[in-house]
């Protein structure tokens, strides 16, 4: 099967006299990819994988009365599952959201609360990550996030991974409305930051990938 973009015509594929079926999406190493970049499907089967693997752990999690051991399971088990593939996200602050809402739904689960109960006692989320002791879901994601940038952007074999972050297309108009958002994005946003606090000049600044790039040096 293969899926098409925008600036594909839509013509049947064929490979050897065999006619390629086409799909909208498909489930790669375990995370979903579609042609419109939409991250709603995945964090739909990252909810559905966190949930089941908190039901392997509930039982145990229940009878642990140490909440910095029940954090700990929740830490090494639930989060890794909800944030798989983290690395390859572009996500939006919507995305980021829902990621959040997900893993708040498990924490109240984990507390023995539910959301009319928090709601009705103006308990904010806040309280209850302070009472359940484990990591945010989207703080989480961003080291590895970090991590496989730097990786890639030290391939120096040729391989489509660094060829395609590198990529920059040529003679494309970009859409009318707000483009959406890239997956570097959240490096452009994160490096700015930090100079704008370090208030370094922007003559002195370096690109994200050049500083991914020589972090071992």
């Amino acid at each position: 099967m293969f899926m098409r973009n925008g600036w594909v015509p839509d013509a049947p594929f064929s490979l050897n006299v065999t006619t390629i079926s086409e799909c909208s999406s498909y489930v790669y190493l375990g995370r979903e990819v579609n042609m419109m970049n939409d991250l709603a499907p995945e964090l739909g089967r990252r909810k559905r994988a966190a949930w089941g693997t908190y039901r392997i752990i509930e039982d145990v999690v229940k009878k642990t009365k140490n909440i910095r051991l029940r954090a700990h399971l929740f830490n090494t088990t639930v989060l890794p599952t909800l944030t798989y593939a983290s690395e390859t996200w572009a996500l939006r602050e919507q995305d980021e959201n829902a990621v959040s809402v997900i893993e708040g739904s498990i924490e109240r689960v984990m507390l023995g609360m539910t959301l009319l109960t928090q709601v009705r006692a103006g308990i904010r989320s806040s309280t209850l990550r302070q009472q359940s002791k484990i990591r945010d879901a989207a703080v989480y994601a961003k080291p590895s996030k970090i991590r496989w940038a730097g990786h890639v952007m030290r391939l120096n074999d040729h391989r489509w991974t660094r060829a395609v972050s590198d990529w920059t297309p040529r003679n494309v108009k970009r859409t009318t409305g707000r483009p959406p958002t890239r997956w570097s994005d959240f490096f452009t946003k994160s490096f700015k930051e930090r100079y704008d606090a370090l208030r370094v000049s922007r003559t002195d600044e370096s690109h994200w990938t050049t500083l991914d790039r020589e972090r071992d040096k």
